[in-house]
């Protein structure tokens, strides 16, 4: 017997309901989460502001659920794939680029590149293909959340090294 209150329109409802419920389940069930290897120290608690702080897109690769901690993942299939907690980049002669204010080195592979965050501890690490997205569209939109990470120095161009004092 039901309450006075609940009418057959509100049982009607319910029943409806649960199927949409389960159809968008199994919707996302389609989608598994991307396997990632997480990064030796991602456990460390300076990633999580960054990666509440991550885009939802970049470009017009949407934001994919990880295994992971501290990971993230673009596009299907993946196009960008982010680690918070790698290993922090010492001097380097590779190419070194700031875009929005964050200093990335850039190793390029073939087709993957590699790009670090420079000067940030835990370091975080983008795997990309720059012929499946823009890797300037990448670190333009990643700025703000990498940013998360405070800076404690920067890169050093040819510019700076004529400067040193020698000896």
């Amino acid at each position: 017997m039901m309450p006075k209150n609940h009418s057959r329109r509100d049982t009607r409802k319910r029943h409806v309901a649960a199927p949409l419920v389960f159809s968008a389940m199994a919707l996302t069930a389609c989608s598994p989460a991307v396997d990632v290897e997480p990064a030796q120290d991602s456990a460390n608690p300076a990633c999580a502001p960054m990666m509440v702080a991550l885009p939802d897109a970049l470009g017009d690769a949407a934001l994919r659920k990880t295994n992971s901690q501290a990971t993230a993942a673009w596009g299907e299939p993946s196009k960008v794939i982010l680690r918070c907690g790698v290993n922090v980049p010492g001097p380097t002669t590779d190419r070194c680029v700031s875009v929005n204010g964050i200093d990335w080195v850039i190793k390029e592979g073939d087709p993957v590149w590699t790009l670090t965050t420079f000067g940030r501890e835990p370091a975080t690490e983008i795997l990309m293909d720059p012929d499946q997205i823009s890797s300037a569209t990448v670190l333009a939109e990643l700025a703000a959340a990498a940013g998360k990470i405070p800076a404690s120095r920067g890169c050093v161009g040819q510019e700076e090294l004529q400067d040193l004092p020698t000896g």
